[in-house]
């Protein structure tokens, strides 16, 4: 035996199943002792012991345990036998948790060991690809913000499409991006009535449950992981501008085509060879992420503890953007006695973020107004100083002035500080065997200031001339959230028969405060305070709370008979401040069985086939997203009024009172069947859904005269159905193992029925039809340009203004002209922004000590529109264009390529190509995505404080494929102001939004 000096003897071996393979992550622990060991990546260990002998107990997750006696050896093989009970995996559900091969509903659970080693801010970017169902896109690549999330393509009017999210029991009132993504456990994904309906009111768009970290059992672990990266915006479909010479030319020829003299700036257009000014690839840059952590997690005797503490900090690519996150997370159970358990976790968290105004339209988006300004206009002067303002004169077609977007980016502030704490605490107690008895308290709190700074020298703004108004916001708001749930579970069994039935009451409460003061008109850019200010802007300054409270019922029973005959039955009831008072309260009731045919005789026999089960559910769950108030008749107490030469306050009803609103609710089936085949090596999941949504929440057009213009009211019906596959299969086994885990999606929607008397609701660009999808693309056919006067007489033209080489369209309506607007025009629908299908693939390679990941994911039949064709290809010429204007046509003779048509004519010509929404704009959207690409090597101990140790090197967003040529990010959506997903009625709006960059990392993790 080998003595290590101060150390003790050090004891080597290798762990193994059944079949020889190596098993890496067992834990190796000296009985009696707080020393231990994991094995390695090719199942080796190596373990200290202090006086060279003693017994060894080795663990590992679905075998069984064994204790070995080292008898003074120095090797120690062993080798592990299936533990049948252990393999029996425990998943999360809503209030509970369940034997995995006993769940009837459609859940799905991914452990954080499957997202491992993805440089990013917020787990849901690590969850892309990986779920049936569940589609997350990245609308944006603003560090901490920009997913969506949309479960089996659910989505209402108003109500939005965020699933809800639970975080350890405790259902939070936001997002996850504020959580550390090295906190969370396990993250379970409810996807049909049957699992969410227990969460009622809230569940229409499915529930994330999250589960932070615990303790393992008879361990004490300390780790410690770290990265670094740099990342990049990729070459690969940046928008191809006309750069300054090209430019030139294109300006010269417009003017030669309509016969007119050419400004002198543009007479020579070689003037601007080499002197290209690129504003868009001006405001990005090469930046570091980099993130730390530290993990203590203690299960012993009575007490299991976990502290986790993170770093993160993230620059974005666009200049002065950066993103910090400082969390901590003290998660704790103690056993009082064998009846009575008490927790507590608390997990507080500071966020600083200050990002440029990057996104959205002209008025906004620095990125969208830096595609669109001319490229002969200078960044820097001649003394290398960053220009305030660009303009030409009038004559060569400038009507818009353009300041100095480097500038904007550098000198705007716009900074956010928000400090959140998320906390529960519970205290269970089990009088009787079989019954217990918890009660939880939950508080989430959350402070946020925002501050807002346009100093008189920049402007993220088309048009507006330097020096400007310096103006300043400044924005706080706070909210608490609190919520008591008292439960009561009940489990039995007796001979064939098991069941679990659980009852209980919650009572959750909602208050947000907002203060928003705006000032202007500053003397001195250094002082941005409220007092340094000479005007307060009335219209931007206010205050207000909202609140708002919901109390419910719970009860569920959970039956199995011979362990393969399972039946649940579920039901809540909710009382919700939101709604009328005629409409209180809903009821959501759901029921689900299952029939695991493997355990029958007829399959038993068939060793081709380890595990099958069969399930089905029905249930009904709500959504209240709608606000607070909207029940009411609202007051606006700022309204004047003029009684002679006096000015007097006073009150006026701004909207009607529905007080019969009430639940949006969606009724749903599901039928699933859950194969496992060649003892599991290749295991496949499939569900049907077919789904309902009624009482649609929504603000209905009531006639002028009633006073106002619109009611809150439930319309309305869309349906929803679907199919998901995965399938997971061990490919090899042995000294070289690789798995694959793949899904594919298909979603699909009808609107039923809208509001009495309309069957339509138009968007910008958007129509939700009853009888098609819903938020549909509208407009326009183009069918290509009119190519010469005989082409132009015998077409459909646009009364006084289609010409030869103008935009060719579609005369839908069959009456000989194009019309454009109202109910009967010849609009269409045109495109449809939501996929045909979406799909992800995971590869995972182990070689030895190394092993290596790739993730991707797609979509396919989506469209996106792309916004800025609507001025970056405006043959007026007024702002820089893409590139294919080159290829216009000029004649007959010089048709061009089809795509763009005509200068001639002006915009009386133009203005129908840039203005009127058609299909011009659409552009397939399809993608597949290698998300990432991961390579980590793992060694054993050290030294004798490190027990293990992995060194991996990361790829982020590795390579896009797509056709689309609007923008780099075909995942992309917005609204015009560049937020959000652009909301359910304005999908697929490409606003040349924040890139998403490809990040090359390197990263540790140690285990002491």
């Amino acid at each position: 035996m080998t003595t290590v000096l101060g150390q003790g003897t050090a004891v080597t071996g290798k762990v193994t199943d059944e079949s020889g393979n190596a098993l890496p992550g067992v834990t190796v622990v000296l009985k009696g002792t707080s020393t231990a060991a994991p094995t390695s990546a090719d199942g080796t260990y190596s373990i200290n012991v202090p006086n060279g002998n003693g017994t060894l107990v080795f663990s590992y997750i679905g075998f069984e345990n064994k204790e070995v006696a080292i008898n003074n050896r120095s090797t120690v093989n062993v080798q592990l036998g299936d533990d049948t009970e252990a393999l029996q995996e425990v998943v999360v559900v809503g209030y509970g948790s369940q034997l995995k091969e006993e769940v009837t509903g459609s859940v799905q659970t991914i452990s954080t060991k499957e997202i491992k080693d993805i440089p990013v801010s917020q787990v849901t970017q690590k969850l892309q690809g990986k779920l049936a169902g569940v589609q997350i896109n990245q609308a944006t690549g603003k560090p901490g913000q920009g997913m969506s999330v949309r479960i089996r393509g659910q989505l209402s009017v108003t109500g939005g499409s965020d699933p809800l999210y639970v975080v350890d029991g405790f259902p939070i009132t936001g997002g996850i991006g504020a959580i550390n993504p090295n906190e969370i456990q396990d993250i379970t994904i409810l996807k049909d009535a049957a699992s969410t309906s227990l969460y009622g009111s809230r569940a229409a768009n499915g529930v994330v449950l999250i589960t932070t970290k615990k303790g393992s059992a008879g361990q004490t672990n300390v780790s410690f992981s770290a990265y670094r990266g740099i990342q990049k915006v990729p070459e690969r479909g940046r928008i191809d501008m006309l750069e300054a010479d090209e430019f030139a030319q294109f300006k010269k020829e417009y003017y030669e085509d309509a016969g007119q003299p050419v400004p002198e700036v543009f007479q020579d257009p070689s003037q601007y060879e080499g002197k290209n000014n690129d504003w868009y690839g001006a405001l990005l840059r090469t930046a570091p992420i980099q993130s730390y952590d530290l993990s203590i997690t203690s299960n012993k005797d009575k007490l299991n503890t976990a502290l986790v503490l993170g770093v993160f900090d993230q620059e974005g690519v666009v200049l002065n953007n950066e993103y910090k996150r400082y969390s901590a997370r003290l998660n704790s159970d103690y056993e009082v006695s064998d009846k009575v358990r008490i927790g507590l976790n608390i997990a507080p968290s500071y966020i600083f973020d200050n990002t440029p105004r990057t996104d959205g339209d002209r008025g906004t988006g620095i990125l969208f107004n830096a595609l669109h300004t001319w490229p002969v206009m200078p960044i820097y002067d001649e003394n290398g100083e960053l220009t305030l303002f660009n303009r030409f004169p009038a004559e060569t077609g400038n009507i818009f002035a353009y300041p100095n977007w480097v500038r904007a980016a550098e000198e705007l502030v716009n900074e956010t500080e928000t400090i959140g704490l998320l906390s529960n605490a519970y205290v269970q107690y089990e009088p009787l065997e079989g019954l217990v008895l918890k009660s939880t308290f939950n508080v989430e709190t959350s402070n946020s200031e925002f501050f807002f700074f346009n100093p008189s020298t920049a402007t993220s703004s088309i048009n507006t001339p330097i020096p400007t108004t310096a103006a300043s916001i400044r924005d706080n708001s706070k909210s608490i959230t609190w919520l008591n749930e008292n439960l009561a579970t009940y489990s039995k069994s007796f001979n064939d028969h098991s069941f679990e039935l659980l009852g209980g009451f919650t009572n959750q409460r909602f208050r947000y405060d907002r203060t928003r003061i705006a000032v202007d008109t500053y003397a001195d850019d250094r002082l941005p305070t409220v007092q340094a200010g000479l005007n307060i802007n009335r219209g931007g300054t206010f205050s207000g709370v909202e609140e708002w409270s919901l109390t419910s019922f719970l009860s569920r029973l959970t039956y199995n008979y011979q362990g393969k005959y399972l039946f649940s039955a579920a039901v809540r009831s909710d009382g919700s401040s939101r709604f009328g008072e005629e409409n209180r309260w809903g009821t959501f009731p759901s029921a689900s069985v299952g029939w695991i045919m493997s355990k029958e005789p007829f399959l038993q026999d068939v060793s081709q086939v380890s595990f099958a089960k069969v399930r089905a559910s029905y249930g009904v769950t709500g959504n209240n997203n709608i606000g607070n108030y909207t029940q009411y008749a609202l007051v606006n107490n700022t309204v004047n009024a003029a009684f002679g030469n006096t000015v007097a306050p006073g009150a006026v009803v701004t909207s009607l009172s529905n007080p019969n609103l009430g639940w949006e609710t969606t009724k749903q089936f599901d039928i699933g069947l859950d194969l496992g085949l060649f003892n599991d090596r290749v295991q496949f999941i499939y569900d049907f859904y077919k789904k309902t949504t009624t009482n649609l929440l929504y603000s209905v057009q009531v006639p002028q005269e009633s006073g106002f213009s619109n009611f809150n009211d439930n319309i309305g019906e869309i349906d929803f159905w679907g199919h998901e596959f995965a399938l997971i299969t061990r490919n090899t086994e042995g000294k070289f193992n690789w798995t694959t885990n793949a899904n594919i999606s298909f979603n699909r929607n009808k609107v039923v029925a809208l509001a009495e008397g309309i069957d339509r609701v138009y968007g910008t660009f958007h129509i939700t039809q009853v009888g098609q999808p819903f938020g549909q693309f509208y407009g326009l056919v183009k069918e290509g340009l009119y190519m010469n006067e005989e082409d132009l007489n015998n077409s459909p033209q646009v009364p006084g203004r289609s010409t030869v080489g103008s935009i060719k369209l579609r005369d839908i309506n069959g009456d000989g002209v194009i019309t454009y607007g109202g109910d009967n025009d010849d609009r269409t629908i045109i495109g449809n922004p939501f996929p045909d299908f979406i799909y992800g693939i995971t590869n995972n390679f182990q070689y030895g000590k190394f092993d290596m990941s790739i993730v991707g994911s797609g979509s396919y039949g989506n469209q996106l529109l792309v916004r800025h064709l609507y001025s970056t290809a405006n043959l007026d010429g007024v702002f820089n264009m893409v590139e294919g204007v080159k290829n216009r046509f000029r004649s007959v003779d010089n048709p061009g390529d089809g795509k763009f048509g005509t200068t001639v004519g002006g915009g009386n010509v133009t203005g129908i190509e840039r203005d009127w929404m058609s299909s011009h704009f659409i552009e397939d959207a399809s993608y597949f995505t290698i998300r990432n690409i991961t390579l980590g090597y793992s060694v054993g101990a050290i030294t004798k404080f490190i027990k293990s140790a992995r060194l991996y090197a990361s790829i982020q967003q590795a390579y896009v494929f797509t056709n689309y040529t609007g923008g780099p990010n075909p995942e992309t959506s917005g609204n015009s102001a560049g937020n959000s997903d652009g909301g359910n009625l304005s999908q697929g709006i490409d606003l040349s939004n924040y890139p998403v960059p490809r990040t090359y990392t390197l990263g540790v993790n140690l285990n002491f």
